[in-house]
């Protein structure tokens, strides 16, 4: 990646609404469920965007973005949880043991 480029991804994964709190961060995340791939698309709107598989169907999608987070940030599944809008596509996402500056890092790694 090019100067310019990298220097744009690191702006774009600044937006991210990310709050630190003593146990770990809360991230917002908005989600497209029944995507052709699960992935984490990058920062719209100051949210991690994020495709899913899985419909929305009796907690598929839930499971399945908990699951696509915990990769991602390399931290154990019961590490993640859906602290609001476990119904709606517009969520946050608790994440234990991390702090701002290395989720946005681990988040900009995974990034497809």
């Amino acid at each position: 990646m090019s100067k310019p480029e990298e220097s744009a991804a690191r702006g774009a994964w600044s937006r991210l609404a990310i709050t630190e709190r003593a146990e770990g961060v809360r991230i917002s995340v908005q989600v497209r469920p029944r995507s052709s791939r699960s992935a984490i698309l990058g920062v719209r709107e100051g949210a991690l965007d994020v495709a899913l598989t899985s419909p929305p169907v009796d907690g598929a999608a839930n499971a399945e973005l908990v699951q696509l987070l915990a990769r991602a940030l390399d931290v154990r599944r019961s590490d993640v949880e859906i602290a609001l809008g476990a119904s709606g596509r517009s969520k946050v996402v608790a994440v234990r043991g991390l702090k701002e500056t290395e989720t946005r890092r681990r988040l900009a790694e995974a990034q497809r």
